[in-house]
This record gives C-alpha cells, sequence and structure tokens, in this order.
C-alpha cells in the first residue's frame, strides 16, 4: 500500500470524514430521530465513537428508555430519508459487488494459508485489534464477517496490515489494491445500506407503536386539519384525513380551542391542553386534547387526546351528593342556603318566603319501629310535600326531621295558603310499619324573605323562631314570623341568651350563688342550702336565670352548664374546707339533658372521685318531670351516686298525675314539694291536704320533706304544723353569693321570727 493510500484511510477513520464521505446522511438522520425522541420524550443516544489509540472506529446509534405513552408522527421524513439514502446506495451498487468479492477473497486466502504461518497470525491480530469481540476465530482460522455491521471497519483496517512472510506478498498486494481502489467506498457505501435497513425497521417499529396506542393521537397542521391518526383517533373521534379540529366542537368552544393552538404555537408554553365536550352520536363526550410541537419546520403539532367523561360523570356525581341528601334526593342544608345566598344577593330577586318544617313525634317513629320505620316516613314526607309545594317551590332536607321551603313569587298570602295546605294533608298522611299505625304531622314557621337582611341566617332564625312557636303551641299547626309578635320576642331573647351562655362559659362569666334551706320541725347545726346560678354581664348586671336556663334547655347548653356549676362548687369547697365541714348539706340541681347524657353521668363519676372527702354532702337534685320521663336513667343515676355517699331530691314533686307512683319506684333522700301548692296552703284546703298527704306518706317512706316558695313566716308556721321538715324561699334567705359565706353558729329561722 503507498503512503498516500496509508493517509488517505487513516484520515478516512476520524467521524467528520466518514460524515462527509456519507453525503451528510447521519447528520440528516440524527436532527429527525433526535425530534422523534423529542417529542417521545424519552432519552436517546447516537453515538459515534471515537478514534481509538489503535485507530479503531465503530459508528454505532442505539435508542433506549422508550416511552410507550406518546410518539411522534414524523414518518414522511423518515421517508424522504430513505429514498435518498436509497438513491446513494444504488449509486454504489458496483461497489457492493466488488465488496462480496472481496470477502470471497478473504474467505479464499483464509482457506489457503496454514493457520500457523506467520500471515494467517498477522491477518487474526490485525482484525481482533480493530473489532474486539465481534471478531470469531475457531481453531487459528478467522470467520468471515460481512454480515456485522461493522464490516466496512473489517476494509479500512486491513489495509493497515503488515504481511512480512514472503509467501503472501502476492496476497498482501492483492488486498492492498482492492483496497486502494474501492475500500473506504464500499465501506461508507455498505455503512449507508445498513442505516437505511435501521432506520426502514424503526420506522415499521414506530408505526406499529403509534397505530396501536390506547389514546388517541393525530398530526394537525396549520390550518388545523388532521394529517395523521392512529387507530384509537379513527375510532374515538371519528376524524377524518384533512378535516378541521372544529368542526368537532360546539361553537360554544371554538374559542377555547383556539387560546390552546395559539399557546404553544407562539411557544408561551411548550405544551397545552384544555378540556371540551364533543358530541358523538346522541352522546356527548369529554375529551382532553393535549397539544405540543411535532418538527418546527412544518409548524405541525401533535395532538394527544384522552377520553375524560367517566371523571366528569364522576365530579357530576359527586357534586350532586354534597349537594342532596342520600335519604330522600332532596336539597340539602348546603344547596338551600346556597339558593338563599343567590336571592339575597340578586337586587332584581322576586319576592319570596321561606319556610321551616318540623316532624312531630318523630322520635316515637324511630323508638317504637325502628330507624328504618323512620328513614321510610321521611322518604313519604318527602314525596308529598313535592306534591303540595307549588311549581317551581323547592323542598329541603335540611336535616334529621326538619325540612326547608323556599316559595320563589311568594306573599305572605300565599305561603299561608301553601302552609295550611301541607299542615292539613299531612295530617291526613297515614303511615303504617309492620302494622303498627304512626300518626303524622307537622309544626311549620313562615317568614318573609326580606332582601335588606344583614345576610341569610337572618332569614333562616326567623323561620327557625316561628316554627319553634307552631310547636310549643300544640304542635300540628304553622305560624307565620311578625318581629312585633310577643312570643317571637320572647324567643328572640333566649335565642340571644343562648350566645351569651356560650360566650360566659367560655369566659367564666358566672357565679355561684346560693340559698338556705331552714329545719322547721328540728334544730339542726348543719346548714342546708341550694346551689343556684347567675350569669354575669359585661356591666357587672346579673342575666336573671329565667332567660338563660329555658335558652340552655332549647339549645343544649345544658349539661355544659352542669358541668361548671359541680366543678366550680368542688373547687370552692376544696379552698373552703372549714365552711365545707359546717355543711350537713349543699342541693345541686341537674337538667334532664345531663340526665340523659352518658358522657356526662361517666364525667360526673370521675369527678366525684377526685374529691372523695367533699362527696357526702352533696344531694342532687332532679325533677320529677324528668325523673319521670327518664325514669331508667334517673334510677342508674341514684344507682351511681348513692354507694359515694351523695343524696338525691326529686323537685317540683305534685305537678305530675301520678308523682305518688312513681315515689314507690324512686329511692330518694327528700321530696320539694312543688311551689304552686305551698304559696296558698294557708288558705287553700286543697293545696294544705296534698302537703300533708305527702308529709305522711314521708314517714311511711322515709323521706325528708321540703318546700319552696316560703315567702312568709305564716307559710312557714303552717308547713311546720303539717310537718313539712324544711323550708326555702325569700322569707327565709334571699339568694347570696356564695363567696360571701362564712363560717359560724346560726340560730333557726323560725325561732329568730
Amino acid at each position: 500500500m503507498t503512503e498516500t493510500t496509508s493517509q488517505l484511510l487513516k484520515s478516512a477513520l476520524t467521524p467528520n470524514a466518514l460524515v462527509e464521505q456519507s453525503n451528510s446522511s447521519i447528520m440528516i438522520i440524527d436532527e429527525v430521530l433526535a425530534l422523534l425522541c423529542k417529542q417521545l420524550n424519552c432519552n436517546a443516544v447516537f453515538a459515534i465513537k471515537n478514534c481509538h489509540s489503535n485507530n479503531t472506529f465503530s459508528p454505532s446509534l442505539d435508542i433506549v428508555d422508550t416511552s410507550y405513552n406518546t410518539v411522534a408522527s414524523h414518518f414522511n421524513d423518515f421517508r424522504n430519508i430513505q429514498a435518498e439514502m436509497t438513491h446513494k446506495i444504488e449509486s454504489n451498487v458496483a461497489f457492493i459487488d466488488q465488496l462480496l468479492s472481496l470477502n470471497e477473497a478473504i474467505s479464499f486466502h483464509q482457506s489457503q494459508v496454514s493457520p500457523a504461518t506467520p500471515q494467517a497470525t498477522e491477518i487474526t491480530n490485525t482484525l481482533t485489534r480493530f473489532l474486539g469481540d465481534e471478531v470469531v476465530i475457531h481453531h487459528g482460522e478467522v470467520t468471515p464477517v460481512i454480515e456485522v455491521g461493522n464490516v466496512s471497519m473489517i476494509l479500512i483496517g486491513l489495509s493497515f496490515a503488515e504481511f512480512t512472510t514472503e509467501s503472501a506478498n502476492s496476497s498482501n498486494c492483492f488486498w492492498q489494491a482492492k483496497l486502494e481502489e474501492h475500500g473506504f467506498q464500499l465501506a461508507s457505501a455498505f455503512e449507508l445500506q445498513r442505516l437505511s435497513l435501521l432506520i426502514d425497521n424503526k420506522e415499521k417499529q414506530y408505526q406499529e407503536l403509534f397505530s396501536n396506542l390506547p389514546m388517541a393521537c393525530a398530526l394537525i397542521d396549520v390550518k388545523n386539519n388532521v394529517v395523521i391518526q392512529n387507530n384509537v383517533s379513527e375510532v374515538m373521534l371519528s376524524f377524518e384525513i384533512g378535516q378541521s379540529l372544529f368542526d368537532l366542537l360546539h361553537r360554544d368552544d371554538h374559542e377555547l380551542l383556539k387560546d390552546t393552538l395559539h399557546i404553544v404555537r407562539e411557544g408561551v408554553l411548550r405544551q397545552a391542553w384544555c378540556e371540551v365536550p364533543i358530541k358523538i352520536g346522541f352522546n356527548t363526550h369529554w375529551y382532553k386534547m393535549s397539544f405540543c410541537h411535532a418538527l418546527n419546520v412544518h409548524k405541525q403539532l401533535l395532538m394527544m387526546v384522552e377520553d375524560v367523561t367517566e371523571r366528569y360523570r364522576l365530579a357530576d356525581e359527586l357534586t350532586f351528593h354534597s349537594n342532596h341528601d342520600a335519604l330522600t334526593g332532596l336539597p340539602n342544608r348546603l344547596q338551600f342556603e346556597g339558593m338563599l345566598d343567590e336571592l339575597l344577593n340578586n337586587e332584581d330577586a322576586p319576592q319570596a318566603c321561606v319556610a321551616f318544617l318540623d316532624l312531630d313525634q318523630f322520635q316515637v317513629v324511630n323508638d317504637l319501629s325502628g330507624h328504618q320505620a323512620g328513614d321510610e316516613l321521611l322518604q313519604q314526607v318527602s314525596k308529598r310535600l313535592k306534591q303540595l309545594v307549588r311549581k317551581g317551590d323547592i323542598v329541603a332536607r335540611l336535616g334529621g326531621d326538619e325540612f326547608g321551603i323556599l316559595m320563589y313569587y311568594s306573599d305572605k298570602s300565599a305561603a299561608q295558603q301553601v302552609a295550611k295546605r301541607i299542615c292539613q294533608q299531612l295530617s291526613e298522611h297515614e303511615f303504617r310499619w309492620k302494622k303498627v299505625k304512626h300518626n303524622v304531622s307537622i309544626s311549620m314557621g313562615v317568614a318573609t324573605f326580606n332582601p335588606a337582611a344583614a345576610d341569610i341566617y337572618e332569614v333562616m332564625s326567623q323561620a327557625d323562631a316561628a316554627c319553634r312557636l307552631a310547636k310549643e303551641d300544640g304542635r300540628n299547626r304553622w305560624h307565620y314570623f311578625s318581629p312585633d309578635d310577643p312570643q317571637i320576642h320572647s324567643l328572640y331573647s333566649q335565642m340571644v341568651a343562648s350566645v351569651d351562655i356560650t360566650g360566659a362559659l367560655a369566659l367564666n362569666q358566672f357565679e355561684l350563688f346560693y340559698q338556705l334551706i331552714e329545719p322547721l320541725e328540728k334544730n339542726e347545726s348543719g346548714l342546708h342550702m341550694e346551689i343556684l346560678l347567675r350569669m354575669v354581664q359585661e356591666d357587672g348586671t346579673y342575666v336573671s336565670p329565667a332567660i338563660f336556663l329555658p335558652a340552655a334547655e332549647r339549645y343544649n347548653l345544658a349539661s355544659k352548664i352542669d358541668r361548671w356549676v359541680i366543678d366550680n362548687l368542688l373547687k370552692w369547697g376544696s379552698e373552703n374546707l372549714k365552711i365545707w365541714h359546717e355543711i350537713s348539706m349543699v342541693s345541686v340541681n341537674l337538667s334532664a339533658m345531663s340526665l340523659a347524657d352518658k358522657k356526662f353521668m361517666g364525667w360526673l363519676e370521675m369527678r366525684l372521685m377526685v374529691e372523695p372527702e367533699l362527696v357526702s354532702k352533696l344531694c342532687f337534685e332532679i325533677t320529677e318531670t324528668a325523673a319521670v320521663s327518664q325514669l331508667d336513667q334517673a334510677t342508674a343515676l341514684i344507682d351511681l351516686l348513692r354507694p359515694m355517699g351523695c343524696k338525691l331530691a326529686l323537685d317540683d314533686f305534685g305537678s305530675g298525675f301520678s308523682s305518688f307512683a312513681y315515689l314507690k319506684t324512686l329511692d330518694v333522700d327528700f321530696v320539694k314539694i312543688d311551689g304552686q301548692f305551698v304559696v296558698n296552703v294557708c288558705s287553700d284546703r286543697s293545696d294544705k291536704a296534698i302537703v300533708s298527704a305527702i308529709c305522711q306518706l314521708s314517714i311511711d317512706m322515709d323521706f325528708e320533706v321540703i318546700a319552696e316558695f316560703v315567702e312568709s313566716t305564716e307559710i312557714g308556721i303552717k308547713l311546720k304544723s303539717l310537718g313539712v321538715d324544711y323550708g326555702q324561699g325569700y322569707a327565709i334567705n334571699k339568694p347570696c353569693p356564695l363567696a360571701s359565706l362564712t363560717s359560724g353558729v346560726r340560730e333557726p329561722w323560725l325561732a329568730v321570727r
């Protein structure tokens, strides 16, 4: 081989020279595949290995980590490149033929050379040095490697082989001549052919991948027409090649799609998407359309479409359930309040009325027939209400057995007619559950919707207040709200008081008072007293218990008040042990709500266990009404407190028709006679007879009698003569702050008089 040929081949080993000889084909391939991988969001490696120290060179192409989620659609560009490369290869057909002949010559030469000769060893070492693991040697012979992709490098590598054996000179000259004439061109042509086949295979793979992707994909041109689409797109969207993307959308959604396409084409975002409804047949589907650049040269966009109809369906379903009652299907409180809020904020809103309804004796149905029966009743009432209101009126379930009605275009007269019809029709509704008949009736409150109201809760509270009054007036009736109604005024006072109670509990704005209970018959040295409660206002004045205690019962705050009283009384006792030891009995009231509250009873037990030295002086009072209506709970309270040393008193005794009968069941220590039998005991023979009977019964059943409302000495003396043990009232002692109580000996009340 001449020096010129050797230098030429050495310079051909560099990447730049090889790229030049292949007419920039590799650059074109690299650009196209890089763009493809960019769209595929995958990692690609297009590597042309640098020349090693031994002048080896092995161009290779490897694509790895291909994402299956997206696909590029630039197959036309691949076809153009393939056509260009095919043309180059066809123009070098003669070279390829020479290459095949050369391979045959190599094979022939190997068969003529003994494996042991230096000539064969030199060939083997040369090929091994340039090809590495791609050379296969059997018993010292080199296997023909024309099928290996790097065969062109074999040709170049052989040009550097030096055969020193004289017997091989003729063969050596043959190889040098062939390589000088065709070696580099043959190598270049063969590499072009190999890359062309590789691209063709990749094109087929991506075509198959693109066609079978489970996501709809399409290529969109600059006019927003479909150029290419895969199988899923054709089935899902019924696109036709050349059809405009906007043809599938409703006119109202065109602007959204235009904005999305503009954002991508102008480079504001590399990828953007929008969700639009598309009507296919008789059904409307929601699709998420994502767009990104395909080839910037053609300004085409790759569109990927995902069917999100199910997500929208689930969202609508969740929205419905969040705004509707699961049992009845009616709008719930949240939806109802939203409608009221919309009405309040609408300056052109029509005149309207709001009604609150409450099922009477609903708890009785649950208790007697179970909650399943209660649910069935609620469903039946819901259906009847929708039938009884006017067209366009809204019926909602606000919770439990409470319903709300929003009556549009309604004045007071129209609302009253609706209320009258509902009360009458529901009272005639017959509800049966497993042969048990239940009477159905409702209490209903109606209020005119005031557009000037501060908020919707002002309107709702008016309807609620009217509903409460209807229930208190005897149920199965309706009440229309009027701000001048004295009943409404009283109820509002209680509602305001309930707010004050909550604040007073949080800020500790209550104060304990006491009222002495004096012995009438026997002289006792120990103090007897009842603990009373006052709520302190910001100006230091007191709120009457006649206001805040009914409010506490109405708004479920009584148990919290009972806790506060007991807790603070025990704290005072532990801080004033000297006075506490002078007390024989200190009486504390328990509300009916606390009596029925298991959590409260558990708290009471634990709190009393903490103060064992104080407990024996305590006496808990429960009203006769609470004890009779919750007999089991009252019995449980006695069983709980008796072992601790506490005493029990039955308050307001005699107000019920069966008072005496329950004394046999309730093992109490004291009975407090209802004040209505005490105030006229000196003049009313019936009152005197009742008091006398209670006193006689106390002897037989071993309990002591306390008379309330002792407003004069005359009453006290009369009670003493009838056998009453203790008296309590303003004539004996007015309520005083507990903090003012001091220790010391006190004279009996009647003795002082």
